[in-house]
């Protein structure tokens, strides 16, 4: 019971994300399973950014998830179709259904402030880069 108790209180505190429980059992994990968490952890924050800045002009989900994967930034669709839904909600974006073709699709772009985030995001990631690449290189 206190470890089931220990692991809730651990994902309340850390936003629900599964591999906060790396910070209670951080002395029983592989090497594998560590870097495997932090990869985790580094998507999350650039999927978003992948996602925006793809959408300057309409894609339906399935067409924008074959894109970002033929980019080397592969998004499952448990992934991407609730954080579309969630920028939707955020006002990043907004979504048209279109049912000319055979099977109803629905359309997502961005709207300016979605564009607006997007631009704030691009540059705020090119100067995290920069800075990190310049951390890495005085080692």
């Amino acid at each position: 019971f206190v470890t089931k108790l220990m692991y809730y209180a651990l994902s309340q505190l850390c936003n629900g994300i599964p591999n906060a429980v790396l910070f209670w059992r951080w002395g029983k994990l592989s090497d594998d399973e560590i870097i495997s968490g932090f990869v985790s952890e580094l998507r999350r924050g650039t999927v978003v950014l992948g996602v925006l800045n793809q959408l300057s002009s309409p894609k339906y989900g399935y067409s924008l998830g074959q894109e970002l994967t033929e980019k080397g930034v592969p998004v499952d669709g448990n992934t991407l179709y609730p954080l579309l839904r969630r920028l939707e909600g955020q006002g990043l974006l907004k979504s048209e259904w279109d049912m000319s073709e055979g099977k109803p699709r629905k359309y997502y772009v961005r709207t300016a402030k979605g564009t607006k985030i997007n631009e704030q995001l691009r540059d705020y990631w090119i100067e995290t880069v920069v800075n990190i690449s310049t951390l890495m290189k005085e080692e």
